[in-house]
């Protein structure tokens, strides 16, 4: 299932270690967050969905980062953007360990969004146009997983560092992923795409605006299908943490290796589907996989004891990140390469606006109800499965369209559309 990763020459290795670690390090900042939410809504002596509303604020502002990151990697490339993106959710995660209250930390949570929402459109354009189309499936899974790989990350250092170190603590350990800066700045080479296409007419904002308004059917599909992925994915990871702490009881430890077997499984079924959608296509595979999560909703959301709810979490984020892992290929294969690194990540951190109030809409749900995380995940992650399998049963596919640029192509292409 591998053998596709023994091809690759130094600088397509490289090129994808670069945008995986980039990728893993922003969401282990993200979750870091997630699994102090309690701790912080005590310290500043108030609930855990007003702290959620952290939550909102960075999924809130995900989209204009992607904006704002993606054309400048259409301009200036990727790799420089790339290197930009991770030394500034790094500063951000330090800064936040010093927040003296709730509304300095919210507003560094909304700061923490704008740069992290640049980062996956950067990443995965510099990757997937870099790699071959062959085996592309199996990269996007494993390239998308990194967001599983920063939760695992998360777990592990919450499980065993977080009663030494408290949340602050956390939050400092956060700011470590600025050394991958120095990785890609003397490891890592420019997308070949970008540099064949690269000019001033492709650079400019008004041939940006001219490919944007040429591909807004595109952009409005990718946004509903990303909003129905965000809200699949964060309505089932964001507060498993806090049901297992506030439902169950469960303490530090136990929580934390919950979510490392959580996280196992989610990152076993990211890699093996976006594998099998090789094969089977990539809306076939998605729908494949999230159809396969509704059945384990009564075991993840119900379970009595950790080790079943332990096992509920692995099936469930196995299916879930499954689907997830197709997303980079899909996207990327969906959209021209005039504005490969900012429509999809742009239509990604849009959908993650359209959901972008579902933790504290949970969690709000939940405490009104007297802490019964229990339901509200069930029925929530239910109803946006079907929504997913829906969308991406009528949506467009372009299993393995060419990512890399022809410079003579391209230019008679730019020249064809007054670029």
């Amino acid at each position: 299932m591998f053998a596709p990763f023994t091809s690759l020459t130094r600088a397509q290795r490289r090129a994808f270690i670069a945008s995986l670690a980039g990728w893993s390090l922003d969401a282990f900042d993200f979750f870091i967050f997630v699994f102090c939410l309690r701790a912080i809504s005590a310290e500043f002596h108030t609930g855990v969905k007003a702290v959620a509303e952290g939550i909102f604020l960075t999924l809130a502002c995900r989209p204009l980062g992607a904006l704002v990151f993606g054309w400048l990697a259409e301009r200036y490339g990727r790799r420089p953007i790339l290197m930009l993106n991770v030394a500034s959710y790094s500063a951000v995660q330090l800064l936040t360990a010093f927040a003296p209250d709730l509304t300095t930390l919210l507003a560094l949570r909304a700061l923490f969004g704008f740069a992290m929402g640049g980062e996956w459109g950067v990443g995965a354009a510099l990757a997937l146009e870099t790699l071959p189309a062959r085996g592309r499936g199996l990269f996007s899974g494993v390239l998308q997983e990194g967001y599983v790989i920063g939760y695992l990350l998360a777990s592990i250092v919450f499980a065993y560092a977080f009663d030494h170190v408290g949340w602050r603590g956390m939050f400092v350990i956060g700011a470590t992923p600025a050394l991958l800066v120095l990785y890609i700045r003397f490891g890592v080479a420019e997308s070949p795409a970008w540099v064949a296409g690269v000019s001033p007419q492709r650079a400019s904002a008004a041939a940006l605006w001219r490919a944007a308004k040429n591909n807004f059917t595109t952009l409005c599909y990718l946004v509903l299908l990303m909003a129905c992925f965000n809200a699949f994915s964060h309505g089932s990871q964001d507060l498993y943490p806090t049901f297992l702490q506030a439902q169950h009881g469960f303490a530090t430890a136990v929580t934390g290796h919950i979510a490392i077997v959580m996280n196992l499984g989610a990152l076993a079924g990211g890699i093996c589907f976006g594998a099998l959608s090789e094969r089977f296509g990539r809306r076939r595979s998605i729908v494949t996989a999230t159809a396969l999560a509704l059945p384990m909703i009564p075991l993840w959301a119900f379970s009595h004891t950790a080790v079943m709810l332990a096992l509920g979490g692995f099936l469930m984020q196995f299916m879930v990140q499954g689907a997830w892992g197709i997303v980079p290929a899909h996207l990327n294969e969906l959209s021209p390469p005039s504005v490969r690194a900012i429509l999809p990540g742009f239509a990604y951190q849009l959908g993650n606006l359209a959901m972008s109030k579902m933790g504290p809409f949970q969690a709000g749900i939940a405490e009104s109800h007297g802490g019964d995380y229990a339901s509200i995940l069930a029925w929530t992650l239910a109803v946006v499965a079907v929504a997913l399998i829906v969308v991406t049963a009528i949506g467009p596919e372009a299993h393995s369209a060419e990512l890399r640029v022809d410079p003579e192509a391209h230019a008679v292409g730019l020249r064809a559309s007054g670029g």
